[in-house]
C-alpha cells in the first residue's frame, strides 16, 4: 500500500520556522519525485517545493522562494520541507505527493516544473498567526 503522510505543521507566530517531513512507503523511493502542494481555504492548490528524490534537483514557487527549502533522505525515504520567515498567507494545508516531472500539467505546476501527481498524501495544517 502506497502511503505518504505529511507531519510537522501546527501554530506558529509570523516570522518563525516550520519543518515538514513526508514519509514515504510503499513504492521504491528514488523512482518519482515528491512535491510539496498547499491549499488555504478559499483557495486553489498551490504548488510549493519539488524535489526529485534521484537527481537532488529542486524548483519552488515564486511566493516561497528563499524561504522555504526542499530537502530528501533517501535511506529514511523522507522528504522535508523547511520553512523559514513563515507569513500569515503561508497558512494553509500543506500536502506532499509522489510523480513524475512532465512537459506541461496545468494542475501541478511547481515554479519552472510541471508535476503528474500518482500518490497524494494526507496534509498536515500550518497556521500562521500575526
Amino acid at each position: 500500500e502506497v502511503q505518504l503522510q505529511a507531519s510537522g505543521g501546527g501554530l506558529v507566530q509570523a516570522g518563525g520556522s516550520l519543518r515538514l517531513s513526508c514519509q514515504v512507503s510503499g513504492f521504491t523511493f528514488d523512482d518519482y519525485a515528491i512535491g510539496w502542494f498547499r491549499q488555504a481555504p478559499g483557495k486553489e492548490r498551490e504548488g510549493v517545493a519539488y524535489i526529485s528524490t534521484n537527481r537532488g534537483n529542486t524548483d519552488y514557487a515564486y511566493s516561497v522562494k528563499g524561504r522555504f527549502t526542499v530537502s530528501s533522505d533517501n535511506a529514511k525515504k523522507t522528504v522535508y520541507l523547511q520553512m523559514n520567515s513563515l507569513k500569515p498567507e503561508d497558512t494553509a494545508m500543506y500536502y506532499c505527493a509522489g510523480g513524475t516531472p512532465v512537459a506541461y500539467d496545468r494542475s501541478n505546476r511547481i515554479g519552472n516544473t510541471f508535476m503528474m501527481v500518482d500518490y497524494w498524501g494526507r496534509g498536515t495544517l500550518v497556521t500562521v498567526s500575526s
